[in-house]
């Protein structure tokens, strides 16, 4: 069956299944997140299975995203994105980026809902990041319990304008995690994923630096990484990173997959339609 067929129907399943309500616990979680082999409310940041390496982008979708998808498609490959949502509607303003992320096969991810007033307290300043506040998003350890459900069900509700389900997987801002935090994606059934090569692409955004990025790469998948971590706004990144990661994984005989796949976990357990 193909995937986008298969998911349509899963997502009608688990509309019928989802509890209602407002009570964020482990006992909201339905059956399908249960039944993922892969545990919620833990940090994961290596494949396990042989052979295996995913490349993940995160803070999209940008104008940048189409130029990076064209490229894995004529590769074979195939990514995970974990995208922004914000009070502005970056990912419902690229809804068409989105769907066709999702209807390639590439795996989506919650990487947190930019609240403006939050954004303008963290400002990172770069030339690369005009209209900034779309890609500064709060550390989930700065905020109280109520905020972190607020930030993630929020863009959950982005995710099912557009697609009509959300996502199972997350990846937290600036990869900072805690007990908290980790509680509050266990009580919500989100498998957190952080990164064991992070390219740290955001500072070496120019053709001139890039390729520090490329070499941090390789010297973390030399020492076992395997869940890659890149930024799909750099133009650099999608222009000369990507090429260059892209032969080394050809190099080293990789297969780049999602994180899901990578994980061994079914695809079914990717997406779900309520809670």
């Amino acid at each position: 069956m193909h995937f986008l067929t298969s998911l349509v129907l899963l997502t009608s399943t688990l509309s019928q299944a989802a509890p209602t309500g407002n009570n964020l616990n482990t006992n909201t979680i339905t059956k399908a997140i249960r039944a993922s082999p892969i545990p919620v409310g833990t940090l994961i940041t290596h494949c396990t299975t042989p052979g295996t390496i995913a490349l993940t982008f995160d803070d999209g979708p940008y104008i940048y995203t189409p130029q990076l998808l064209d490229n894995l498609a004529k590769n074979g490959m195939k990514a995970t994105f974990f995208l922004n949502g914000n009070n502005r509607g970056s990912i419902d303003a690229s809804s068409q980026i989105v769907q066709r992320t999702f209807a390639e096969g590439h795996q989506l991810g919650s990487h947190t809902f930019v609240n403006t007033t939050h954004a303008l307290t963290t400002l990172l300043p770069s030339p690369a990041r005009p209209n900034q506040s779309k890609w500064n998003h709060a550390s989930l350890d700065t905020l109280p319990y109520a905020e972190i459900v607020q930030q993630m069900t929020s863009l959950e509700e982005s995710f099912k304008r557009i697609l009509g389900f959300f996502p199972t997987y997350m990846r937290p801002p600036y990869l900072v995690q805690t007990p908290a935090v980790l509680g509050a994606m266990a009580d919500l059934g989100y498998h957190v994923i952080g990164a064991s090569v992070d390219t740290k692409d955001y500072e070496n955004i120019t053709p001139d630096t890039n390729w520090i990025s490329f070499e941090k790469f390789s010297r973390e998948v030399d020492a076992g990484g395997t869940i890659v971590l890149a930024h799909d706004v750099h133009q650099t990144t999608v222009e000369i990173l990507v090429n260059n990661m892209i032969a080394d994984v050809k190099r080293r005989g990789l297969r780049a997959v999602t994180v899901g796949e990578c994980l061994g976990d079914p695809s079914e357990y990717w997406y779900r339609a309520g809670r």
